[in-house]
């Protein structure tokens, strides 16, 4: 269930703290459907989040999305999981490619960051290794450990940067029929985030030129940056969709936890969204419970 918002898991753009609402969709048993090869949708979503992991300055967001589900062989888009490839998978070990991002932050916007150049938009995108651990005996319930290690990229559409590398093992419990309600789908995904010197000093570096009296210059290594943690809840009728997320962010005992850039060492970010079918393929393929 949990993908983000696969938010994502740092303060991800709007775009993945939709596909961590999509992504609430739970883990499902094994009983065979027939379903459509693909269904399409749009939605509207309300997200509220800091600027940037670590910035008391928030923004809240009212987006419109696409709502797509694909049943592929080796792409698949779905309530479960959000967009990804599939390029290996057992009973219990899968690979595919995990995805997230972050929005951009106008430095004139920001008080931390006033005088600073801006942050551009970033796209992480790498493979995760995924391990079925325990399944419950209706096999309603599943718990996963993922190992997404991804490469980040900025950009402000006119140019492209790597700017470094992030790891982020995470424990995913998914939960279908929740509280006993059918077709209630919750599930909670948590862990810890490392980043490499080089992204930690894209977004928390302060370089002597732009050291002021209240922010002197910083320039932090890489290692530990802090623990994310969500909980999200969705439903899927026939014709619509429903679902909610809230995400906790802690930044204690992170390698740049003491960067002047870091306003809120703890933070809250949450959302919520509808989406409404509007056509489906009719193809069928048989599926385990729509996954």
């Amino acid at each position: 269930m949990i993908g983000a918002l696969r938010t994502a898991f740092s303060t991800a753009a709007p775009g993945m703290l939709l596909a961590a609402l999509a992504f609430s969709g739970a883990a499902t048993g094994a009983r065979a459907e027939s379903l459509p090869l693909w269904e399409a949708g749009v939605g509207v979503s309300v997200i509220d989040f800091p600027e940037y992991r670590g910035s008391a300055e928030r923004r809240t967001w009212v987006l419109p999305f696409p709502y797509i589900v694909y049943r592929g062989e080796y792409l698949k888009a779905d309530e479960r999981r959000g967009v990804r490839g599939l390029f290996f998978k057992t009973e219990s070990v899968e690979l595919d490619v995990s995805f997230n991002g972050t929005v951009p932050v106008k430095s004139s916007e920001n008080a931390a960051r006033q005088g600073m150049p801006d942050l551009d938009a970033t796209l992480e995108v790498g493979p995760s290794l995924n391990f079925s651990l325990l399944k419950s005996a209706d096999r309603k319930s599943t718990l996963e450990l993922r190992l997404p290690v991804r490469g980040v990229l900025a950009s402000d559409f006119s140019y492209v940067d790597f700017v470094g590398w992030v790891f982020q093992p995470t424990l995913n419990v998914d939960t279908r029929d929740a509280f006993g309600y059918t077709g209630w789908k919750l599930g909670f995904l948590g862990g810890p985030v490392y980043s490499d010197g080089r992204y930690n000093r894209y977004f928390y570096a302060v370089d002597p030129a732009f050291a002021t009296a209240t922010r002197p210059a910083y320039s932090p290594g890489g290692g530990y940056g802090g623990a994310q943690f969500i909980a999200a809840l969705s439903k899927r009728y026939r014709d619509f969709w429903i679902g909610g997320f809230a995400k906790w962010d802690t930044l204690n005992g992170a390698v740049f936890a003491d960067s002047p850039l870091v306003t809120a060492r703890q933070s809250w970010s949450g959302g919520i969204a509808i989406a409404w079918m509007v056509d489906e393929s009719k193809a069928r393929v048989e599926t385990n419970n729509g996954q």
